[in-house]
């Protein structure tokens, strides 16, 4: 995945998470995600930057929804550079998904469909930073743009 920043490295669990990581293939190859920014990021007991909504709002799809997989069953639920689905509760997953840069303890209900390889010290740039609006929760201060995500 590439941002305006730098790069980040991404690993994807097909295996585990087959239906999750084709919609995301899918969105990345038809150039769903190039030129979206990076809209929220959590400084408080959840530790992501969350992508994935081209009106960089929190509320845009790509136009269809489907169920989880690969719930955590470990402890922490989400560690650092987990990729997840975000989700507006069970069965909603679509475009938008999260980068955890500090294990967060939180409810397991958000599909894990990948790991971070590459990019956790520019995950810390960016966390270091906090919001925009200087919030727990809200626009990451330094803009996040991402400016592609390559799939092979």
């Amino acid at each position: 995945m590439e941002t305006n920043l730098g790069a980040i490295g991404l690993r994807l669990f097909a295996d585990r998470a087959p239906c999750t990581v084709n919609s995301f293939v899918h969105l990345a190859r038809d150039d769903f995600y190039t030129d979206t920014p990076c809209h929220r990021l959590t400084t408080d007991g959840l530790w992501v930057l969350q992508c994935g909504d081209p009106g960089g709002t929190g509320t845009g799809t790509p136009g269809y929804q489907f169920g989880d997989e690969n719930l955590p069953t470990t402890l922490p639920p989400y560690p650092r550079g987990t990729l997840a689905m975000a989700n507006a509760g069970p069965g909603t997953n679509g475009s938008q998904f999260f980068i955890v840069y500090k294990d967060s303890d939180i409810p397991p209900d958000y599909t894990v469909f990948g790991e971070v390889t590459s990019g956790l010290d520019l995950l810390d740039r960016i966390a270091a930073e906090g919001t925009a609006t200087g919030t727990a929760d809200g626009p990451p201060k330094l803009a996040v743009q991402i400016t592609e995500i390559r799939a092979s």
